[in-house]
């Protein structure tokens, strides 16, 4: 679910200070979107909305987020944007964030 080398490689690129400065931003702009999400979907905008998350995703460590997110913006980009589970892309952010969140606490990524 979480990709801990990648935020240990971020950790490492970025230091201990930025990177306590990146996980809230990175929370809070992902979750503007998801909660768009949550309200409605506009399936001509969904394609830009995954792709949007699925950078964001990997560039923390968020894998299954991210691998979701990219399946769904396939398909939104053939047209089939009605047919992406956004539930289960919003469901698996939000178990990704607790578990990153938790594992953080734990110091996993120290």
């Amino acid at each position: 679910m979480i990709d801990w080398q990648r935020v240990i490689n971020l950790k490492d690129e970025i230091g201990d200070e930025d990177f306590d400065e990146v996980v809230p931003l990175f929370i809070e702009e992902v979750s503007e979107i998801t909660n768009r999400l949550r309200a409605g979907v506009d399936l001509d905008r969904l394609e830009g909305d995954l792709h949007c998350l699925k950078g964001s995703a990997l560039n923390l460590g968020f894998s299954e987020f991210s691998d979701l997110c990219h399946a769904g913006e396939s398909l939104s980009a053939k047209g089939k944007a009605a047919t992406v589970d956004v539930t289960a892309i919003l469901d698996c952010f939000e178990v990704s964030k607790n578990a990153f969140l938790s594992g953080l606490q734990d110091g996993i990524a120290a």
